[in-house]
């Protein structure tokens, strides 16, 4: 993975950010460059999991970068050919439902638009606990999707929340370089 430019992007699945953030510390090892991304929800909201403000800061001391948080931010990723790889992490359902459809309302998605038109891989991490009831459809349709990959998923309490899935973030860098030479990491259900 040396020298590629990685996009990382956080989507609203506030209670996994942490685990997102240990995945980004791993993969900012590798010689790689990273340009963050954010979605205007975790850009801006305060949460029980931590305050927006020290989100973006570990971030941004993380990737050496300021975080692209605006859609006009995130549009030129396409035409300038700016990323390698983008990720996802945490990838929630609704990002899931929108990068299927084609919604580009956020930096995120906008992001996901602009680099696809490249012929380049997108990985996601997911995390959302919607992903087996209306986000199902979606999820499939993203398996049957050319450059989407994803970090290695499972139900993380089936129990208590049975349409819940999460990725185990601890695998995202393996996914990377498996996605940047084609391949999805398998098995990708756990």
């Amino acid at each position: 993975m040396k020298n590629i430019t990685v996009g990382f992007a956080f989507c609203g699945s506030f209670c996994t950010l942490k685990q997102s953030v240990a995945a980004l510390e791993k993969l900012a090892k590798e010689d790689v460059k990273i340009k963050p991304i954010m979605s205007q929800i975790v850009y801006t909201t305060d949460t029980r999991f931590g305050k927006a403000e020290d989100w973006i800061s570990r971030v941004e001391e993380i990737c050496g970068e300021k975080i692209i948080h605006e859609i006009s931010a995130a549009e030129p990723i396409g035409p300038k050919n700016l990323l390698d790889v983008i990720v996802v992490c945490p990838c929630t359902g609704n990002t899931i439902s929108k990068i299927a459809l084609g919604i580009t309302d956020t930096p995120v998605t906008m992001a996901v638009k602009a680099h696809l038109r490249n012929n380049k891989p997108v990985v996601l991490g997911i995390a959302t606990n919607d992903a087996l009831g209306a986000t199902a459809k979606n999820l499939g349709l993203l398996h049957n999707t050319k450059n989407i990959y994803f970090v290695p998923y499972g139900q993380d309490d089936p129990y208590s929340k049975n349409n819940s899935l999460i990725s185990d973030f601890s695998l995202l860098t393996e996914t990377v370089e498996a996605a940047l030479g084609g391949t999805q990491l398998q098995p990708v259900v756990f």
